[in-house]
């Protein structure tokens, strides 16, 4: 755990130093996000953000491939290799894309590009248990692994893309979400199911430094944003320790009942942990989709912006957002650790209960004598 720290605490360090030199740079270039009618934003504010970002997790790479336990990860497999080579691509992409506003084919082709470099080294979804009959584990060949690896990491960067819409708001779901996927991850080796020295250990543990560190800069009122070349770089990352978090446990070791839930949880687990990114992305594209246009098309009825709408401030919407997001990952993980218990279970319903109380007051307040409209005019 102390080594996990260290590698957590460099890339927050480093992003967080590294987060003004790239400030300087966007705004020198011109790579600079102008409001329009959808935007929160008022002024012109400079992007690049996930530059800083990728070095944090390159700087926080480097020392894990010194420490003692760490280093073992790059010895038994070439995950962290493809998905910082696969990084490193998706997040010159969209610092191009900051800069220049590239055309959303060409940013997709990029995405399938780094999603497919990735897969190719080894981070891919090889087999999942179904706890349904006696079908049970199910292996998956190349033929349908990649293609289906290259699908999911492209759904999830894009969903990470549709929220990065308020400030501060896809870099600390982002790191929620990562510290969600560390903990469960975490507690695979700590059980004997997986060996300590991880990739998707160490990819959860690098990213939420790396978001732990931009967010200051981040956090409303903005001084920067991260961009593209952050949020499709975040996309990835959290793909990538989901997938890889599926074949690090060990089959053989499920031979009870109540063992099953944390080999089911690599399905589950990344749909709670991205649950309010996936569904945004869903109603985003059904929406669109309906009304005759493109599902890339740009609009202003995301979720977070519909929190705005119903009376809550830009800060407590994001502070909302955590909430559910951290609500729904680590409650996930609170039932891979401590399995499906009353106790549980009871907790993770009253903290619902407080999450939608909280998303709903602006609705239960009485409205004022002046909202309300006199007999005769029109509401």
């Amino acid at each position: 755990m102390r080594e996990f720290a260290v590698v957590l605490l460099v890339a927050a360090i480093v992003t967080y130093l590294l987060t003004p030199l790239l400030r300087a740079v966007a705004t020198r270039v011109q790579a600079m996000a102008q409001p329009r009618d959808r935007d929160v934003h008022a002024i012109p504010t400079p992007r690049l953000g996930g530059l800083a970002m990728y070095g944090g997790i390159l700087a926080a790479v480097f020392v894990a491939t010194v420490l003692p336990a760490l280093q073992r990860t790059f010895v038994y497999s070439e995950d962290i290799l493809g998905v910082l080579l696969a990084g490193g691509g998706i997040c010159i992409l969209g610092a191009i894309d900051d800069r220049f506003n590239l055309d959303a084919l060409t940013k997709l082709t990029g995405q399938i590009a780094a999603a497919g470099i990735m897969a190719l080294f080894g981070v891919q979804i090889t087999f999942f248990y179904l706890p349904f009959g006696d079908v049970g584990t199910v292996l998956l060949g190349s033929a349908i692994a990649v293609p289906l690896t290259i699908l999911l990491t492209v759904l999830t960067i894009n969903a990470m893309n549709f929220i990065d819409g308020l400030d501060g708001l896809l870099a600390g779901v982002a790191g929620i979400a990562a510290l969600a996927f560390f903990a469960y991850s975490y507690n695979l080796s700590r059980t004997g199911l997986a060996d300590i020295a991880s990739a998707p250990t160490l990819i959860a543990a690098v990213l939420a430094g790396s978001c732990l560190g931009f967010l200051p800069h981040n956090f409303q009122p903005a001084r920067i944003f991260m961009g593209d070349s952050g949020s499709m770089l975040i996309g990835l990352m959290l793909a990538a320790a989901a997938l890889s978090a599926t074949g690090k446990a060990d089959v053989q070791t499920f031979d009870t009942a109540t063992s099953v839930l944390p080999l089911t949880l690599p399905l589950l687990l990344p749909l709670a942990v991205l649950a309010f990114p996936l569904v945004d992305l869903v109603l985003a594209v059904l929406r669109r989709t309906r009304a005759g246009r493109s599902p890339f098309a740009a609009d202003k009825l995301h979720l977070h912006h519909r929190l705005l709408e119903i009376g809550h401030s830009h800060r407590r919407a994001v502070l909302i957002l955590y909430l559910w997001t951290a609500v729904l990952a680590f409650g996930a993980v609170a039932l891979s650790i401590f399995g499906v218990s009353a106790e549980v279970l009871w907790a993770l319903g009253a903290l619902l209960a407080v999450s939608v109380l909280v998303s709903t007051i602006p609705q239960l307040r009485p409205r004022r004598v002046a909202d309300v409209p006199r007999r005769g005019e029109r509401g």
